[in-house]
């Protein structure tokens, strides 16, 4: 049986979902759920995202005999998370590579103190269906929408680099996702800069296919970032500790039940299920848990060099004054490939 390509009109629906790639700088609304996991007097208030850590760790079994107490609080992208891990609002909560590095540039007293590495096949540069650009030097000249000081925003600085030009031989058009995917489909825009499960979404679709990809321009990590007041706190620390390492388990389960997990996200995003699990496998299941070390660090400034050369970050920024090395345990280095997904 042939699959019907997934209605452009259901690409519309999920455009709140997990942002952890996103660094965009618009507004986002941010609820605060009244449920609570786990039991004690003690209380971790964790930043998520929709279809996040919550529902990973709940698929996963690791919400199950904490000696704490989880406070969920929900947000629509990483800024408006760590401006509330700033405010001490929240803990901790997940981001991708780019809202830290703004963060940092703000003097937000924010601390990164776990990491993930995976594949950055996810990260691409689309072209509509159709369209006759086949390599990235051809950008030259045309329009490109891309969410401001976002991981894609990066990614996009990077390939251009990488092709031979700079963001003043194309026409940057910084628009959020829906803006950005009312632009692309309607020919509005040449190309589109984005993240997974927006790449997804669109190959689902077939309204687009991707004409250069993340791989081997970005650093494909994504972060906990906690409030350094929490890490003052042996009690917290200790919480944050737990929390840390379960959500590692919850990765490891994800990479060997992708279809199980694609079909709770497609169910807590509203992402069709085929376009989950083909965000899964290309993106989400090849995460591996490592360091937070020198070479992450080294990483991360040069995303921060990047963006304040362009004058979108005021000054010089010194990442390695966000960095707390403490919950590394023997995890292996930041430079650790990803996993390899495997089709079972």
């Amino acid at each position: 049986m042939r699959r019907r390509p997934v209605p452009a009109a259901l690409l519309l629906l999920p455009l709140t979902l997990l942002l952890a790639a996103c660094g965009g700088n618009s507004a986002a609304e941010t609820s605060t759920g009244s449920g609570t996991d786990g039991k004690g007097s003690l209380t971790l208030n964790v930043g998520d995202q929709k279809g996040g850590s919550e529902a990973v760790l709940r698929a996963a079994g690791e919400l199950k005999d904490l000696d704490y107490t989880i406070k969920w609080s929900t947000f629509t992208s990483g800024p408006p998370l760590l401006e509330a891990v700033n405010a001490k609002a929240v803990d901790i909560g997940g981001v991708g590579n780019t809202p830290p590095v703004f963060a940092a540039g703000a003097h937000s007293k924010i601390s990164v103190v776990a990491a993930w590495h995976g594949n950055s096949q996810g990260e691409a540069i689309l072209v509509p269906k159709g369209s006759t650009l086949r390599k990235p030097e051809e950008l030259k000249g045309r329009s490109i929408a891309v969410a401001q000081g976002s991981s894609a925003h990066y990614q996009l600085i990077a390939s251009l680099k990488k092709a031979g030009l700079t963001p003043a031989d194309v026409k940057v058009k910084y628009l959020q996702p829906a803006d950005a995917l009312a632009a692309f489909t309607s020919g509005r825009v040449d190309a589109w800069a984005v993240w997974d499960p927006y790449t997804s979404q669109v190959l689902q679709a077939k309204q687009g296919r991707i004409l250069a990809d993340g791989e081997g321009v970005v650093n494909g990590l994504s972060f906990q970032v906690a409030a350094p007041g929490a890490l003052r706190d042996k009690k917290k620390t200790a919480a944050v500790r737990d929390y840390l390492e379960r959500l590692r388990r919850a990765q490891d389960w994800v990479y060997e039940h992708p279809d199980a997990w694609a079909k709770v996200w497609a169910k807590d995003t509203g992402l069709p299920y085929e376009v989950a699990l083909a965000s899964v496998k290309r993106t989400n299941a090849s995460r591996i848990a490592v360091a937070v070390d020198k070479p992450l660090i080294a990483s991360e400034q040069a995303i921060a060099d990047t963006f304040t050369g362009l004058k979108l970050l005021p000054g010089k920024v010194d990442f390695s004054g966000f960095v707390d090395p403490r919950f590394n345990g023997d995890l292996p280095a930041s430079t650790t490939a990803p996993r390899v997904f495997k089709e079972s």
